[in-house]
């Protein structure tokens, strides 16, 4: 199974005419690595997307678009950046949808979008470090930085009475800016944070570091990682020697591979993550079910994937150009609006609509499955949804 995520051919999602120019979408997210069980959704999320705008057949010019899979790997920023240099040299790629961690994100950005005036919407890379790093106007994301999940968890931990706490975080980028904004926070809190202290991903033992970490103490173990590697290693870890029994998930933790791994012992463990309770956002996991029965929308950073394909395009259809450096000073005006809010709001299963509209000149404010608003850094404002886990099963207590 695999080997067919990985295959490099394009997946055409529909048949245009023979005349019309096939306008490919890169996709690069992390189909080996950290996040292998989450990525596959989120491509077919941005796939969905795709179908749906060619099936409309409202696209400029006889456009079709067909999409692309490369491998970010999550961890292995060469190996992203050789992917994402493949996807926009090899295939000629028109936007970059990616990458997915914000480590190989930040790498992509600086030696392959910026050298080749790529536009990059990223669903998924969270940390607080691409808010500022320069970009010339290239790099947006469907997903809020880390430094607002560090003030919704902070919130939840003291509202759950919490006075102190251990914390690990995975030897990354998204890793240390999740930790140091939920450090943050929780201090602001008045909750004591025991121990910050890093674990690397790909190991077999994490016995020393949650050693460390239950020597340090505390109410709970916050483990700012990632569900497929490190994050669930520690977990697993701490559960077998009994050092923590509740556990704090922040987003990288979401994710069905985790309770199944590990089972009732998460029962109580609670967190948040990115999601949407957006007015789109159940017809976009209707839609999700009917393109394919066994696809779960809900998969985290899924619905953030529809969206920031659904964003590249319409970019594209405002501004009759498949060209990146063009295109993307129309990215924030599909998605925002006119000031006056005169925009035409679009959710997910009218993008046909969204581009029959923008053809005619007529503004529209794109809000799609997540409630998508750009900030002027390409940043979006987000919503989280905070769940505890229930009889293994991951519940929703309400959305922020």
């Amino acid at each position: 199974m695999k080997k067919i995520l990985l295959a490099s051919a394009a997946c055409a999602l529909a048949a245009g005419t023979a005349s019309a120019e096939d306008v490919k979408i890169g996709i690069l997210l992390g189909f080996t690595g950290p996040i292998e069980t989450i990525a596959p959704n989120m491509a077919l999320a941005g796939e969905m997307a795709l179908k749906e705008i060619n099936d409309s057949g409202k696209a400029a010019n006889g456009w079709t678009f067909s999409a692309v899979r490369a491998d970010s790997t999550c961890i292995d920023a060469a190996a992203a950046t050789a992917a994402g240099e493949r996807l926009v040299t090899s295939e000629g790629v028109k936007g970059l949808i990616g990458a997915d961690c914000s480590g190989v994100s930040r790498a992509v950005l600086s030696n392959t979008a910026i050298p080749n005036g790529m536009v990059m919407i990223s669903p998924s890379a969270t940390s607080p470090a691409l808010s500022d790093d320069p970009d010339e106007g290239l790099f947006f994301r469907t997903v809020p930085s880390d430094a607002r999940e560090g003030v919704i968890m902070g919130d939840i931990l003291a509202e759950r009475g919490v006075k102190s706490m251990a914390l690990t975080y995975s030897n990354s980028d998204y890793g240390k800016g999740q930790a140091d904004a939920i450090a943050a926070a929780a201090e602001a809190k008045g909750i004591t944070v025991t121990i910050n202290a890093s674990h690397d991903d790909g190991k077999a033992d994490y016995s020393a570091e949650v050693a460390a970490l239950a020597a340090a103490g505390g109410d709970i173990l916050v483990v700012a990682g990632y569900v497929d590697q490190g994050g669930r290693g520690v977990i697993q870890a701490a559960v077998d020697t009994g050092a923590f029994s509740l556990f704090g998930l922040p987003g990288g933790m979401f994710g069905e591979s985790l309770t199944q791994a590990i089972g009732s012992a998460l029962d109580g463990s609670y967190g948040q993550h990115p999601s949407s309770d957006a007015a789109g956002y159940q017809t976009y996991l209707d839609a999700a079910k009917a393109y394919d029965p066994s696809f779960d929308g809900s998969t985290n950073f899924a619905p953030n994937t529809y969206d920031a394909v659904a964003v590249m395009v319409l970019a594209m259809q405002a501004a009759g150009s498949t060209d990146p450096k063009v295109y993307k000073d129309k990215i924030a005006e599909v998605a925002n609006g006119p000031a006056d809010g005169s925009g035409e709001v679009i959710n997910p299963g009218e993008l046909g609509k969204a581009l029959e509209l923008i053809a005619a000149g007529k503004p529209v404010n794109y809000e799609g499955a997540t409630g998508v608003t750009f900030l002027e850094n390409g940043d979006v404002t987000g919503r989280y949804r905070e769940y505890e886990i229930k009889d293994g099963v991951w519940e929703t207590v309400k959305f922020r």
